[in-house]
């Protein structure tokens, strides 16, 4: 019995040893913040990596060449903690990684992440302006609800992504509609996730900049059923040239998505209630889309859009594109709103849309901005767009 009451004893002080050492290490770790965005809007970063002989940063506010930004060198003290802080930066929302020795990494003690394709980043938002926009505020919340519906198009059950705005469980009224597409490489997440689309629409609506409305965000890859690792099967990788990739059967098969959203919502169905807007693929999707249906969509946004279907995809929805771009003056709309940042590797192809809208009298509203084919335009198109519509 002694024995037994012995090795109770024993193991009851190891385990004891081995969650105050836990418990020390998380404190340890504890004792470093990173990031910590600065009352003058400076960004401090820190990282534990006593072992490592060089620590680069790469974030969206740094300077770019081409698609990447040019990474700065985080400092050692004596400790082993490397540490860099910013110049002040623009109030808005960035994500940033490392590379340790040629390793990419997240920052690991930051929890804020957010996947693009197949990339992981962390992300930070400076306050005091745009980056308000995209940070959870004490305002009325809408809902957000991921929702399967059948598409005997490609036969398959397919998921997309709902917000509802703030009283609409409550309400009785119907509400306009926003169908919102993501890019290439994206699913019905990026909008929520990168986009930050419930924070601006939740924050507009509360201000009364933004009308309340429903915004429905589908998933633009028709060869898949959901988000990687939200549909049946093995998980697989997230990929950017995935089958049926911008090559008629999102146009073809839209009408399903509006039928389930006008089946299952309080929605108005008139024509002068429904948008359609996307970035990049969302908007080569909402541009013919669009002309495709004159007589179901009032609002256009294209936001640094595709324009042309990809080499060697060119079924008969691409061609005769001026004879269906008239029937659409024709029949009549609201707003076409076309935004893009004039470095852009798509400039060329908007522009010599915009000449080709004009040569046939169809009016339409430009915006150019700084900056390229990136998210913090997206985010920011977003935000001014909506309160453009109903």
């Amino acid at each position: 019995m002694k024995a037994i009451i012995k090795s109770a004893a024993t193991i009851i002080a190891l385990l004891a040893s081995i969650n105050l050492s836990a418990q020390e290490s998380l404190w340890n770790q504890a004792e470093l913040q990173s990031p910590i965005v600065n009352e003058d809007n400076t960004v401090s970063f820190q990282i534990f990596a006593p072992e490592a002989q060089e620590v680069l940063l790469i974030g969206t506010w740094m300077p770019r060449e081409d698609w990447a930004p040019e990474p700065v060198s985080l400092q050692r003290d004596s400790n082993g903690v490397w540490s860099h802080t910013t110049k002040a930066l623009a109030s808005d929302l960035y994500t940033y990684h490392y590379m340790v020795d040629g390793l990419r990494l997240c920052d690991p003690l930051n929890p804020y992440v957010v996947r693009d394709v197949s990339s992981v980043f962390n992300y930070l938002i400076v306050p005091g302006g745009q980056g308000d926009l995209y940070a959870v505020q004490d305002v009325p919340h809408g809902s957000l609800s991921y929702r399967w519906y059948s598409s005997p198009g490609t036969q398959q059950e397919r998921r997309l992504t709902i917000y509802t705005p703030a009283g609409y469980e409550t309400s009785t009224q119907s509400y306009p509609v926003l169908y919102l597409l993501h890019g290439m490489g994206g699913d019905e997440t990026a909008w929520t996730t990168l986009g930050r689309t419930v924070e601006i629409m939740d924050i507009l609506i509360a201000r009364g900049e933004a009308k309340p409305m429903i915004v429905v965000m589908p998933n633009g890859n028709m060869s898949q059923q959901a988000a990687p690792g939200s549909a049946p099967g093995v998980l697989s990788a997230p990929g950017m040239d995935l089958p049926l990739t911008m090559e008629g059967t999102m146009e073809t098969t839209f009408p399903e998505i509006i039928e389930f959203v006008e089946q299952n919502y309080r929605v108005n169905a008139e024509k002068g209630q429904r948008a359609i807007a996307g970035l990049s693929m969302g908007g080569f999707h909402s541009l013919h889309i669009s002309r495709l249906h004159p007589h179901t969509f009032d609002y256009i946004g294209l936001f640094s859009p595709a324009i042309y279907p990809l080499a060697g995809s060119i079924p008969e929805i691409y061609m005769n594109m001026d004879d269906s771009l008239g029937a659409q003056k024709n029949n009549g709309y609201s707003l076409y709103w076309i935004a893009i940042g004039k470095n852009d590797f798509l400039f060329d192809q908007v522009a010599r849309y915009r000449a080709n809208l004009s040569s046939l009298g169809l009016p339409f509203t430009y915006i150019e901005t700084e900056g390229g084919h990136t998210w913090d335009l997206w985010r920011n198109y977003l935000s001014q767009f909506v309160t453009l519509l109903f």
